[in-house]
Formats: structure tokens, sequence, C-alpha cells
């Protein structure tokens, strides 16, 4: 019996090249199987892999737009023109104004930058910050992370002169806007050999082909870090040269960081080993409250500057992630309590409420799916425009599915996994029935069961093999140096069958259960933690074997280091 509705998918792979992969490196089959289902299936590809390197980045020029982007930004420095770096107001496009502002200053441009204030402009290229622009006599507007689909705000640029140039990632439609010119890899005709960047780093690659063009010197280490924080917050895949740049970004927050990050993380006390999760979950969430609950401004400013007077502003950033955190608990509960009144048999969760804060319907969408599997929209809004945002479950599409529904939206853009849309509230009921219908045309059943793609099956006699006291594995040591984990190169998943269990498992933290296992012969030991799980003790109680699904990580305590498993899931007989 699985103690979760969890579909247990382990991954294919040609045994062949994986026998001759684990041939090449001198590793073992269970790191061959986890390199050949990443693409590395040589040792070429193996050393790209290992060692990211910045000769790794591809050729800015190949993208489409690139040669006019680079030649009007440089006409604009030179002539000392004024430059307004526009931006979206959540993570990426905060880190994307933070980049290029800071570049520019260091070019001695003139420039200014400016994000649309979520509640009075919403998302894109307002025609209030197109306003802003003429009275501020702006001569180049660069876009990040946004403008694809701003047709309006482009066309009335362009009726006043003003320049604009585009660096964007979101799907583009059939129509493209009146742009100076376009920086998009999904736009048709692109021959960039990489499409899923973020808009953070399509206006690294800008700048990376503007100091090549010129053959300037240029220390790029604020601008990976703050691309890195960008693409991990964006959850782009981290594979290719996404993965090169989380990596070069997180090399350098632990080496050089700019001040702002100094800062952030001497508060939260920790001030070595960053890593991804760290960008993710500390970093990430502050910035992006600044432009959910006040004002995006408030946490560009932040990373622009390298002033250790910059304390005044992080407190102030503390303060409004503390409001975001609360009122995220708030609305999840509500609309949880929302959806249990709603059919089972539903294949989505639509839930809205006048009272919510747009500012953190997003976040909500995301902790609905982790207890409805579902492809989810959460709404809000007082007036008779509502607002909200879509989340998808892993292998659905819904860009496409809202693509079907375009007639009803007043606005509306994203990507596969998330959306940002905006409709009449008249048209809320009808809405709701045609998303339930149109997702239930395409969706398939098992894709509304959450799934666990295991990589490799491993025993501990594999794992602790060669092992002497007090050292780690090669099996770890080696996944050590596959980080960064993410999206698309996720940390290693492993099935470890017919373990045998010493003692019942132990509750800690109140809500969690703690395992220690061992092999047949009782040779080799190692502990497990399942978070979240205290529901399944009285089943997993006096159970002597299990086949266990996780991953593996080293534990820290009172000086001793030990081998663990983090536990997805658990099968027992």
């Amino acid at each position: 019996m699985e103690t979760r509705k969890y579909h247990w998918k382990k991954k294919e792979v040609d045994q062949n090249i994986s026998l001759q992969l684990a041939k090449e490196l001198k590793v073992s089959k269970v790191i061959s199987e986890i390199l050949v289902s990443r693409g590395v299936d040589d040792f070429a590809s193996a050393q790209n892999y290992f060692r990211p390197n910045e000769k790794q980045f591809n050729d800015g020029f190949l993208m489409k737009g690139m040669n006019l982007s680079v030649d009007r930004l440089n006409k604009a420095v030179s002539n000392n023109q004024s430059i307004l770096v526009y931006g979206d107001y959540d993570v990426d496009g905060t880190c994307s104004v933070a980049m290029m502002v800071r570049f520019l200053k260091h070019l001695k441009a003139n420039v200014m930058y400016y994000q649309p204030h979520r509640e009075t402009e919403g998302y894109g290229i307002s025609l209030k910050s197109v306003e802003w622009s003429i009275e501020n006599k702006i001569d180049l507007v660069i876009a990040l992370d946004c403008g694809i689909k701003d047709f309006l705000a482009s066309e009335a640029y362009s009726n006043e002169n003003i320049d604009l140039i585009i660096c964007d990632h979101h799907n583009p439609g059939e129509k493209l806007p009146n742009a100076f010119s376009i920086l998009n890899p999904k736009q048709n005709g692109c021959e960039y050999p990489f499409k899923e960047l973020c808009g953070c780093t399509v206006g690294l690659k800008l700048i990376q082909s503007y100091v090549n063009n010129f053959d300037l010197k240029l220390d790029f280490s604020p601008y990976y870090q703050l691309a890195a924080v960008a693409s991990a917050a964006d959850v782009v895949p981290l594979v290719k040269e996404n993965r090169l740049i989380t990596f070069l970004g997180l090399l350098e927050i632990n080496k050089n960081p700019i001040e702002p990050f100094t800062l952030l993380f001497s508060k939260l006390n920790k001030v070595d080993n960053i890593n991804l999760g760290d960008l993710i979950f500390k970093i990430a969430p502050r910035i992006n409250a600044a432009g959910r609950l006040d004002t995006a401004l408030l946490a560009a400013k932040y990373l622009i500057s390298d002033s250790k007077e910059n304390i005044e502003g992080l407190d102030k950033i503390e303060t409004i992630n503390d409001q975001r955190r609360k009122l995220d608990e708030l609305i999840t509960i509500e609309a949880l309590q929302d959806l249990e009144d709603q059919a089972e048999n539903r294949c989505t969760n639509l839930v809205f409420s006048k009272n919510w804060h747009k500012g953190v319907v997003g976040i909500v969408a995301s902790r609905i799916i982790e207890t409805y599997y579902k492809p989810t929209i959460v709404l809000c809004g007082q007036g008779d425009i509502i607002t909200g945002s879509a989340r998808s479950v892993k292998g659905f599409d819904i860009y496409r599915v809202l693509e079907n529904l375009k007639h009803y939206f007043v606005r509306f853009g994203g990507h596969k996994y998330a959306a940002g849309l905006s409709l009449k509230k008249e048209n809320l009921a009808s809405f709701k029935i045609d998303f339930e219908n149109e997702v239930g045309k395409y969706i398939q059943e098992e894709e509304l069961i959450p799934e666990i793609t295991i990589d490799s099956e491993l025993s501990l006699s594999n794992l602790f093999e060669g092992v002497k006291a007090k050292e780690t594995p090669k099996v770890y040591r080696i996944l050590k140096q596959m980080e960064p984990f993410g999206v698309g190169n996720p940390k290693p998943v492993f099935l470890f069958k017919n373990l045998h269990v010493l003692n019942n498992p132990k509750v800690v933290g109140e809500k969690h259960l703690k395992f220690i296992f061992c092999d047949s012969q009782k040779l080799n030991k190692i502990d497990g933690i399942w978070f979240n799980s205290i529901s399944f003790f009285k089943t997993l109680k006096d159970q002597e074997t299990m086949d266990v699904v996780g991953t593996i990580d080293e534990n820290f305590f009172r000086g001793n280091k030990t081998m663990q498993i983090i536990i997805k899931d658990i099968r027992v007989d």
C-alpha cells in the first residue's frame, strides 16, 4: 500500500549508454543512470555539466534583434540620451531593473528606472509610465521581463518618438508590438539556441553582447548574482545556460556578494554555504513582497545600492515580508475552506473573494495545489474587473487552455505553468464552467495524481561501499557536484527497496516522523526523516520492512555528521 496518493515512476534510460558512460567516467551505474536521464551521455557533455564556466555561454548576437539593440543602446550612452529602465514588479523584473541600472551607471549613462504599481497600473508597460516618460524627456526605454504583448504602450511610445527595446521571455502572440527592437528567444525567426531564459537573463545577454562588441572590461559578478536569483525565483528549467548562470551566481554570492545580499544574509545569521534554496526561500520572497504589497521600487532601490546605509531599506522590506507571510497564510486557509464545498469530481480549482489581496494570489494558488492537486486559479477584486493568477500541475500546459479562453480576458499573459489574468466579474460564473470544461478536454487522469520520478534504485550496501568511519560516501560527493538542483535538474530521487526498520518511527517536532533503517544483515544503518507525515504514524507503526523513496543528504547534529534519507513517500506490504 502507498501511504500517499503518489504515482511512482522510474526514469527509463538506455542501459548501453549508461554502462558506457559509467566506464568512461569511472563512476557507479547509479550515477551514470542519473546523468544519462539528464542528457549527459558522453565524456564531453559530462565535462560541461560538472565544470560550468563562462566559455559555455551562447553568443548573444545569435538572438534576433541583438545587433539593433546594442547599436541603439550605444547611441544613447554615447550621446548622453535619457534612458529609462522599466521592469515588471516580480523578482525577475526587479532583479532585471537592478542589473541593468547597475550596468548603465557603470557606463556613466543618463539612467532612470520605473516599475508599475501592481494595484494602480497592473502588469506590463502601463500607459501611465508612457506619460511619465514624456514628462521626463526619455529618449530610450529598455523594458525587461515584460512588453511582448504591450501593444498600446509600444504604439504610444512610437508616436512620441521614444525608442523601445523589449527584453522579454514570455510567449509572444502572432502579432508583435511596435518596438525599436525585441529580444525574446521565443519569437519567430530567432536562432538563439536556448529558449528558456528568464527576463533578467535576456537582459544579461544584452549586457554581455554590448561588452563583447566594444571589448569592454567588466566584472560580471553582480550581474550573475542578480540573474541567478531571478532564474531561481522564476522557476525556469535549470539546464544548459540557466544552470550555468545559477552556478556562477551562487559561486559569486558565496565568494563576493553584493552589499544588499551581504546585509540580508547577515540579518538572517547565514554568512556562508548559500545555496539555491536560500535564493528561493530567503531572497526571493523579500524582493517579491515589496512588489506585492507596496512598490517594487523599494526592492529595486535596495538591490541597486552598495551602500552599507542600505540597512534601512532592508528593514522596510522585512516588515512588508512579514505582512505578506501573514496574508498568505490567512488567504490560503480561506481558499481551502471554499474548496471543501466544491464538487470532488472537478478537475480544476477556482476560487474568488473580493476581500483577498491580489499581491499574494499567485502564492496562494501554488499552496492550494499542494492540497488539491489540480490546475488552479485564484481571483480577487472589488470592482467590475477582477484579477488573479493561474498555476498548473506538472506536465499540463495551462497557458494553452487560457489561450483558448482569451475572449474572456481584459488582460492575460504567462507561460506553461503560470499565468496572470483579468476578466469582468459578470463573466466569472460562465468562465468557471468553461475553464473546467476546457481543462477537462486536455488533461489526463494520471496528470491529476502527483508523480514521484525515481532516478535510480539504491541499496545501503551500494551507498556505503568502501566508506570508512566519518567519511562521506562517494555517491553523495558526486551528487554535490551536480548542483544547483531545480526544475530540469532536480535533486536525484532514489528507491530503497525492502529497508528494515529498527524500532517504531519516532514523532519529532509534533508532525514529522523519524526512522532508523538498516539492510537485512544490519551491516549498514541510515536515518530517515519524513516531514509533515504524522497522519501516517498508525499505518507505519510495527512495520518491519518498507520501500522508501527519497533523496539523500548529510545531517549535522551536535558536531556529528551522518547520512539521512529525506523521505518523499513510503510503500508497505
